[in-house]
């Protein structure tokens, strides 16, 4: 007589909640998929769930692109130089601080770390008009420099890279090195950063994706239209069509497309918290 295997037990409450989830994430973003394939006419004369097939997608990629001597490309360029150029540098100064404060002890460690917690629990809106009156008396608004400054410093990315550092990085290899003759820089380098690479990648793409959806420290800063990130432009094309749909396909058609790098990133990134899944599999 063969023994009966139990079925794992469905958790009905649990599955509805995260089904909700999903289709609370997944719904905004077919919606912009549809719309976008619809002129104007389309867009408002249409169910909103059914797709067109008129032409409307390449009607509104090019005149996207077309619009304003294709402006919309240089809010590209300018999201990327925010994100990917804030993201690398701020990730750098938060794997070097997370390092030291979790590895060393130092006159202040307890201090400084306790300070970084307390700002973890600040709103960036609070911090927003004293960075630009900062800014402005050094004469940095209204240029790159006014946006990427204020982000290069995040405090819950400094916390995370902490906790990593003191979890995956033992004191004994550390002090292997050092026998070896290493620079504690080196070992930083050559040992630090590889064995915290799954918090720096989660750090990157935090850091990468907060600022590419910044929008309140943009519009602070910037008044030039030619310096707006996606974020900044898109709402100026809302604002220029007077509330008309004029320009609403082209928004949408810029929001859709602005998805795509970070679609990109997040899926080029995976594999690194794959490793880590797997590796920590094989030690235990």
């Amino acid at each position: 007589m063969s023994a009966r295997v139990a079925r794992p037990r469905v958790n009905i409450a649990a599955t509805a909640v995260l089904v909700v989830g999903a289709l609370y994430t997944i719904v905004p973003v077919a919606w912009i998929l549809i719309a976008s394939t619809k002129s104007n006419a389309e867009l408002f004369g249409t169910e909103p769930f059914v797709p067109a097939f008129t032409g409307g997608f390449q009607d509104n990629l090019v005149g996207l692109f077309s619009y304003r001597d294709g402006i919309f490309g240089q809010w590209a360029l300018n999201s990327l130089l925010y994100a990917g150029g804030g993201g690398i540098v701020s990730t750098l100064i938060a794997a070097g601080t997370g390092y030291a404060l979790g590895k060393y002890r130092f006159r202040g460690s307890t201090t400084i770390f306790r300070l970084i917690v307390a700002a973890v629990l600040l709103p960036a809106i609070v911090l927003a008009i004293p960075q630009y009156l900062m800014l402005a008396q050094l004469g940095f608004t209204n240029n790159y420099f006014s946006v990427i400054l204020p982000l290069l410093v995040s405090p819950f990315a400094i916390y995370l890279c902490k906790i990593y550092a003191e979890a995956s990085v033992p004191d004994e290899l550390m002090e292997a090195a050092r026998l070896d003759g290493s620079s504690e820089w080196r070992i930083f380098r050559s040992v630090g950063v590889r064995l915290m690479a799954p918090a720096v990648v989660t750090v990157f793409l935090l850091q990468f994706i907060g600022i590419w959806n910044n929008f309140l420290l943009p519009s602070i800063m910037l008044s030039n239209d030619k310096l707006y990130p996606l974020t900044l432009g898109l709402l100026g094309m809302l604002r220029v069509s007077g509330g008309q749909a004029a320009l609403y396909s082209f928004v949408i058609m810029g929001s859709l497309l602005s998805i795509i790098p970070v679609v990109i990133l997040f899926l080029s990134l995976q594999r690194f918290w794959r490793i880590d899944l797997l590796s920590g599999g094989v030690k235990a």
